[in-house]
This record gives C-alpha cells, structure tokens and sequence, in this order.
C-alpha cells in the first residue's frame, strides 16, 4: 500500500452508509412535517377568512336589508272642528297624510266628542261659562293628539243656524259669544284658526263634499281607502239634505248647469275636478224651530190658554211660556198679544191634521222663477240620488228600528206615522223606556214634518223617495258639514314631501349587491376547497 493511504474496513462502510439513509429519512420526516404544519396552518387561516366573509356579508345584507326596508314613522296631520249648531256643540277630530292627493288632503274622522250643554247661543248672557263648557272636549284632544303634533294642528269653530238667529237678534251678543269662544280655544296649545258663524250655504255645500267624500266620489284613485270607487271616470254625485234644529240645508249638482238664482251657486275643486253646485239653507225650518213656528201660528186662534195639537200623543200635556214661544226671531211673524203668559198643549195625536198644520208653514203661492221649492226660492228639477242626514236619519233610524224594517216608501212611512201619532202617550213612554221624553214626545210631529218637507217642501214624489238614503255614519265618519269643511280647508294646508328611506335607492340597490357577490364568491370557494382538497395542497407546498 502506499504511504498515507488508509482503507476502511467493509464493515464500517457499511455502517456510514446506514447512517446516511437514516439520517435522509428523518429529514425528509421533518421537512414533511413541517410542510403539514404548513399546510393546516394556511387551511385554517383561508377557512377563518371564508367564515369571517360570508358572516360579514350576511350581517351586512340583513343590516341593510332592515334598516332600508323598516316602518317609516307615520307621517300625518290633524286637524279639529268644532260644530257649534242650535242645541249642542260636537267637536271631531281628523288626521290624514301629510302627502296629499290631487292638491286636497285625504281625511278622516278619528274621534267624536259631543259637548256636554245647549248650543253656545244659549251662553250669551253668560259668556264667562263657555270655558269650562268647552274644557272637556278640548282635553280629550290633547289626550288624543300627539304632543309634537300639536303646534300645528289648526282648530276651527263654525256655528250655524243658533248663532245666526242670535246675530239676527243682537249682533253684540253674537260677537260676544265669540269673542268667549276663542279665548278659550286659544289657550289650548293647537293653532287656533279662529270661530266664524258660517252660512247656510257653506253648511249646505261643505254636506255636499262630506257625503260624496265618503261614497268615493271625488277620488278616482284608489291609494288610501278601499272605499273609493276604481273606476277611473267622474262619477255622479250624491245631493245632500241637512236637517238640523234651526235650519235644513238641500244641495246636489243640477242636471242642467243653469242656476237661476247666483245666490244659490257655488263652486269647488276637489281632486283635480271642478264642480257647481246649487244650494239653499232655509232658516227657521231645522225641526225644532219648525215646531215653533208651528205653535206660535196656532195658538192664535186659541182664546183660553189651551192648545189642542194632532202632532203630539193623546193624553200629552205640556206647559209652554208664551216669552219662550216668541223669543226667537223663526215665530216673529205669528207674533200676537194674547190674554194669557202660558198655555198647555194637550195631545190629539192625529196624523193627518198635523200633517196639515204643518203644510200651512210652507208658502207656495208664487214663484219668481222657472221652478220653486217654497216660499219664492229657486229649487231646479232634482237630479240623481241623495244623503239624508243629521235628524233627518236620527228621526227616520228611530221608526225604522221600531218596525225593524226599512221605511221602504212613501205609502209605508205614512202607514208607520199614522199608527205611531194615534198612540196613547202612556203606552209610547212604555213601549219606549230608554229614549228621552224630550226627544220621544216630538217624534211624531218630527216624522210629519220630515215627510211634508220632502214631498210638499223639496218636491220629491212617491217615485222618487226610493234615491233618498237616510245616513248616521259612513266608514266611521258622521255625515255632515264638518268633515266637508276639513277637506275644504286642506286645500290651503301645503303638501309635504314623503318620508324616504335612510339610503338612496340606488345606493341601497348597490351595496345590496355588492355583498351578495362576496357571499356568493365564498360559497364557491368554500365548495371548490371541500371538492379537491389535492389541488390546494398543491397550490401550497
């Protein structure tokens, strides 16, 4: 061998080489180890990530879902009418939206409340009591609207026939009754409008657009109440009879637009259409004053203080003053001295009599015009159906539930009034035991005068009773002048701007998308991972 060279043994070069295998196996153990580690350290980061994203989108869509698609508050207006008419005061309260439709708000009627006490005419000499008279409607109101509604809630006080006769009486006493009014409603805290004597053909008109109102005639949309009417052209209007205690009130749209008497005209636009109506309020004609009219014409012909009367029960007496008799301008023309200061009314309880009592107050001998209703004011030929209300339903409801029927026709009314009037008092107070005495006693003259008024007074025919419908409440709302006036007034309440959602729409319509796609990219992500997982571990070695 040469020098400085060793040979190492077989044994041992068998041992080195075990060594190195043994020691390239446990480093590639180790590197494949670490490479698993890796491995589930980057599949659990990418699978947290997924997670995190497609919870945060679903946060994000539900988030943005109800926060664009919650409730917006009610957006409304109130308003308040006081209807202060010749024997009570009622006060209603209305809210509609504050978008309004074809320039006119869509109102109706949330609450009623009928003021304890007569008609506020009956507190000209005492003025200082209206407050108190007043005080428990107007607290209802304040119950009732909400707080941060109430600045702008107007308040409005129209009297009708009570205070005109009073104005006709003494003008300062009028103005002071007022004057009292609005103090007291001035204190509330709603934006008072102010307290006006309307006239009798406001009253008339504004029952006009109360009762076609509520029968769906002026909307041709149907956006806010399933009441109105679909169908898209104008539709005939329904007239409107008023019967109140002083006064009754006829309006309806003519046939013919030709109105003889300008006084009797009005116009109005109401949901984009013009309209022309006739109306006439006749004063001293409302029931009660009817009824005195009645008495102070046949007292006359009475010369011992007793008054034999066919409008009231057999075996009905009352006392009546003659001071009260005549202490209202209505029976100034019947004025007379007589020899007595009180007289009784003792009950005949003939229909047929009083019937002809009562004619004698409607004066039909002359017409300055082509047609008339009575004395000398222009009536054109009626037209289409009508809304009978205020005492006209109160008075026909009472026998239509006495019969339990519908007072059908002309010919049944007078069978009905005929037995009822024929009755003694005795036995109607019996048969009768919840309705007041103050109200049950009048009832047949009430039902008489109803019927002469319609047939001889309006010109409506046996024929023709069937188009008069006899109505309390539509929808919930009382028929009558105050909601017409409301709807009128709110022509002059500007529209406001609909409550929008908190996001544009295009913006909601965005982000709505926007995390849908990464809800949707994640989910195919995730599916891919679970489908070949080889090709992630691939993508990450």
């Amino acid at each position: 061998m040469a020098a400085g060279v060793m040979l190492m043994p077989y044994a041992d070069l068998e041992e080195s080489s075990e060594v190195s295998v043994k020691w390239k196996t446990q480093r590639q153990e180790l590197e494949f180890s670490q490479d698993s580690k890796v491995k589930r350290f980057c599949s659990k980061n990418i699978l947290i990530i997924l997670g995190f994203s497609s919870v945060s989108a679903v946060i994000a869509l539900i988030a943005v879902g109800l926060t664009q698609n919650k409730p917006l508050p009610e957006n409304v207006k109130y308003g308040i009418v006081l209807d202060a008419g010749s024997s009570h005061t009622n006060l209603y309260i209305y809210k509609w939206p504050a978008e309004k439709e074809n320039d006119t708000g869509v109102v109706h009627q949330l609450e009623e409340c009928q003021v304890k006490g007569p008609g506020i005419s009956k507190y000209a000499q005492k003025t200082n009591e209206i407050g108190t008279y007043l005080a428990e409607c107007m607290k209802m109101s304040t119950d009732l609207i909400p707080t941060s509604k109430q600045r702008e809630t107007p308040v409005y006080l129209g009297a009708t026939a009570g205070m005109r006769l009073l104005r006709m009486e003494s003008e300062q006493s009028a103005d002071r009754v007022l004057a009292a009014v609005s103090r007291s409603l001035s204190s509330y805290p709603f934006d008072f409008q102010g307290a006006k004597i309307i006239t009798g053909q406001e009253e008339g008109a504004y029952g006009w657009i109360t009762i076609n109102y509520l029968l769906g005639r002026f909307i041709q949309k149907q956006s806010w109440r399933s009441l109105i009417s679909r169908d898209h052209q104008k539709q005939d209007t329904f007239g409107a009879l008023d019967l109140g205690g002083a006064s009754t009130q006829i309006t309806f749209v003519p046939l013919n637009s030709t109105i003889e008497a300008p006084e009797n005209s009005l116009q109005f636009r109401l949901y984009g259409e013009d309209y022309t109506v006739y109306t006439h309020s006749f004063l001293c004609y409302g029931k009660d004053q009817a009824l005195w009219q009645k008495l102070a014409k046949d007292i006359q012909v009475s010369s011992h203080g007793t008054l034999r009367d066919p409008c009231f029960h057999p075996g009905y007496q009352k006392v009546v003053n003659v001071s009260e008799l005549y202490g209202t301008p209505c029976t100034k023309r019947f004025e007379k001295r007589l020899p007595f200061d009180q007289f009784q009314i003792q009950g005949t309880g003939d229909y047929e009599q009083c019937q002809q009592s009562i004619l004698q107050l409607f004066n039909d001998s002359y017409c300055p015009y082509s047609r008339c209703a009575f004395n000398g004011v222009f009536l054109p030929p009626l037209h289409g159906s009508f809304g009978a209300f205020s005492a006209f339903y109160f008075v026909m409801d009472f026998f239509k539930k006495m019969e339990k029927d519908s007072v059908s026709s002309q010919e049944k009314m007078t069978e009905i009034l005929k037995k009822f009037c024929s009755k003694p008092w005795e036995e109607v107070k019996t048969s009768h035991p919840t309705v007041k005495e103050k109200y049950l006693n009048e009832y047949c003259f009430s039902g008489a005068y109803i019927l002469t008024l319609l047939l001889q007074g309006y010109n409506f025919t046996g024929s023709s009773w069937d188009q008069i419908h006899f109505m309390g409440k539509i929808e919930d709302s009382n028929a009558g002048w105050t909601l017409g006036y409301m709807l009128n007034l709110t022509n002059m309440i500007p529209a406001e701007q609909p409550l929008s959602p908190p996001l544009p729409h295009s913006t909601y319509i965005s982000l709505m998308v926007i995390f849908s796609l990464i809800l949707v990219a994640v989910a195919i992500t995730g599916l891919f991972l679970y489908s070949k997982p080889s090709y992630f571990r691939k993508e990450t070695v």
